[in-house]
C-alpha cells in the first residue's frame, strides 16, 4: 500500500467518490484551480471540470444553502467551509435546514446526500479565529452525522463512508494532522463504518476517549502511564454523531474509570455529554469519578496555544488521578 498523509488521502477519497458517481460535486471557497487553501482538492477541478469542482463567493450560508439545494434536487454535494471557524455563519442553515429536511416533510424529501468537510482544531499557531472545536454545537443537532478522523487510513473510509451515507454530515479534518500524520492507505475505495468506534489499544485498568488529533496525544501519554504500570484500554469515537455508548460503556464495565479528551473548552463540551451517559449505565461498575482532560474555558488563545491545549503530561496527570483515587 501506498504512504498517504491525512491530505492526499481526502484528495484520494473525493476523486473516488467523484469517478464513481457523476452527481458528486466539490465546491467552496478557492476549491477549484487552487486545491484549497490547503490543497486537499488538488487538480479535481482539472480532471472533472469546472461544472463539478468550483469556487463560491466568501459566504458560508450562501455555501450550504446552495449545497441544501442541490442536495434535495439529488445531487451529491460536498461542500468545504475553508476554517471550521467560519461554519458559524451558517449554523442557521445547518441546524434549522440540513439538520430537519426530512423530519419535517415526512420523509417525502431530504438533503442526505450532503457533506460539507472542515478543517478544524488547534496545532498551528492560528489563534482564535483559525483553532476551534466547533463540535459539541452539532452534536445538539438531530439529524446530522458528525465524523472526525485521526489518520490518513480512517480519513479516507470516514469521508468515502461520510458521501455515500444516507444522512447529513459535518466531516471535521483535523489540520494540524493534514501533513504530520501519514501512514498506509489502500489505493482502492473502501469505507469505514459511521456510529462504531475503535478500541485501538486494549487495557485493563482505565478507559481512556478521544478523537482526531488528540488520539496521537493520548498514545504519548499512555506510555508515559504504562511505565507507571498502569493498562490503558484506548478508545477513537471516530463519530461524534451518533456516538458508541456501547463500546465505550463495556470497556469501562471492564475497567471501571474512564477518561475523556478533546480540544475543546470544557463546559458545554462533548467529553460531558459521555461523562453523563456513562455514570447513569455503569455506575455500580466506576472506581473512581469520570475525568475530562479539555481545552480551556476562553477563547482560543495565540502565543499560549500550548498552555491551552491539552497534552500527554495533562491526560497522564488526569490518569493517574483515576488509579489512585
Amino acid at each position: 500500500m501506498p504512504n498517504m498523509n491525512m491530505l492526499q488521502a481526502i484528495n484520494n477519497a473525493l476523486d473516488i467518490a467523484m469517478a464513481e458517481d457523476e452527481r458528486v460535486l466539490c465546491f467552496g471557497e478557492d476549491v477549484g484551480s487552487f486545491g484549497g487553501v490547503f490543497r486537499a482538492t488538488s487538480h479535481l477541478q482539472e480532471k472533472y471540470g469546472h461544472a463539478r469542482c468550483f469556487n463560491t463567493p466568501i459566504v458560508e450560508q450562501g455555501i450550504v444553502g446552495f449545497a441544501n439545494g442541490l442536495a434535495a434536487q439529488g445531487s451529491v454535494p460536498v461542500a468545504e467551509i475553508q476554517f471550521a471557524d467560519y461554519i458559524f455563519p451558517a449554523f442557521d442553515q445547518i441546524v434549522n435546514e440540513t439538520a430537519k429536511f426530512r423530519y419535517r416533510s415526512g420523509d417525502l424529501f431530504n438533503v442526505g446526500g450532503l457533506t460539507l468537510r472542515a478543517p478544524y482544531g488547534g496545532g498551528i499557531s492560528g489563534g482564535h479565529y483559525h483553532s476551534q472545536s466547533p463540535e459539541a454545537y452539532f452534536a445538539h443537532t438531530p439529524g446530522l452525522k458528525v465524523v472526525i478522523p485521526r489518520n490518513p487510513y480512517e480519513a479516507k473510509g470516514l469521508l468515502l463512508a461520510s458521501i455515500r451515507d444516507p444522512d447529513p454530515v459535518l466531516f471535521f479534518e483535523p489540520k494540524r494532522l493534514y501533513r504530520a500524520s501519514t501512514g498506509e492507505v489502500p489505493e482502492e475505495d473502501y469505507q469505514l463504518p459511521l456510529g462504531e468506534a475503535e478500541v485501538t489499544k486494549e487495557g485493563s485498568d482505565v478507559t481512556l476517549v478521544g478523537w482526531g488529533a488528540q488520539m496521537e496525544v493520548i498514545e504519548r501519554a499512555v506510555e508515559l502511564a504504562e511505565k507507571d504500570g498502569i493498562s490503558c484500554e484506548v478508545i477513537d469515537l471516530r463519530t461524534i454523531l451518533p456516538w458508541d455508548e456501547d463500546t465505550v460503556a463495556d470497556s469501562v464495565f471492564k475497567t471501571g474509570r474512564l477518561v475523556v479528551t478533546h480540544e475543546a473548552p470544557r463546559t458545554g463540551g462533548f467529553a460531558g455529554e459521555i461523562a453523563a451517559a456513562i455514570q447513569e449505565r455503569c455506575f455500580l461498575y466506576l472506581e473512581s469519578p469520570v475525568m475530562r482532560v479539555t481545552g480551556l474555558d476562553t477563547p482560543f488563545p495565540l502565543t499560549l496555544e500550548k498552555e491551552y491545549l491539552p497534552d500527554h503530561l495533562k491526560i497522564h496527570e488526569a490518569i493517574r488521578a483515576s488509579v489512585h483515587y
